[in-house]
């Protein structure tokens, strides 16, 4: 899976308390892929000095750790603007996931993925954009109907311009890539996404996505 030569580079910490864990996906993450592992943390309450410290543009996040768990990490990476989030789960972490994703992940991928399925969250996390696995989406659909459930679902609400952003946004896009596609601006990309949230009563990205994929805006992944 090769990048482009003019590909930025995209810059990982990983945060699980297992050190076989963070040696297998740093292998995985090599430079060769366009990644980089920028650092690691051992739990979730080294992140924000990491974060600082190395500046990446995600954090990959267990969400069982002994100190601080995932979805508290995640939390406050969010408040406090920072990088996003790509959530390593597992088929039992049900509940766990609901919490991440109310903390605003930006994604989430199985532990046991093959390879591709990770490069391809990494990417397109790191590059703004958001990711669920496909292992995952009908769960993370029932997680949201259960316990975050849209006040505002009249998608006549939105314009047809804005039906088209929510549209590629739910398939992983990042603004850049979704400007592209409409022939519109990033800036103007932007604009859109903030006014889906507005009329939606959607907190963030990860919302949205359930959201498009819970009204049938795009097919299953």
């Amino acid at each position: 899976m090769d990048v482009k030569d003019d590909e930025r580079t995209i810059g990982a910490l990983l945060v699980d308390d297992q050190q076989l864990v963070r040696s297998g996906l740093s292998m995985v993450l090599c430079e060769m892929h366009g990644i980089a592992v920028v650092g690691e943390c051992a739990d979730g309450d080294e992140v924000e000095g990491a974060v600082a410290q190395y500046h990446p543009d995600l954090v990959v996040m267990d969400l069982r750790m002994k100190r601080m768990d995932g979805i508290e990490a995640t939390r406050r990476l969010v408040e406090r603007g920072g990088p996003p989030v790509l959530v390593l789960t597992t088929f039992g972490d049900d509940d766990l996931l609901s919490g991440a994703l109310r903390a605003g992940a930006a994604g989430f991928v199985l532990k046991d993925s093959p390879a591709e399925e990770l490069i391809r969250a990494v990417r397109a996390v790191g590059k703004g954009g958001s990711y669920l696995d496909p292992a995952v989406t009908t769960r993370v659909l029932a997680t949201y109907r259960r316990t975050a459930p849209v006040q505002h679902t009249d998608l006549s609400d939105l314009t047809a311009r804005e039906r088209d952003v929510l549209r590629w946004m739910a398939k992983g896009c990042t603004n850049s890539e979704i400007g592209a596609t409409l022939c519109i601006s990033e800036l103007t990309v932007k604009s859109h996404i903030s006014r889906i949230f507005t009329k939606l009563g959607l907190r963030n990205r990860s919302a949205a996505i359930v959201f498009a994929y819970e009204q049938g805006i795009v097919g299953s992944m």
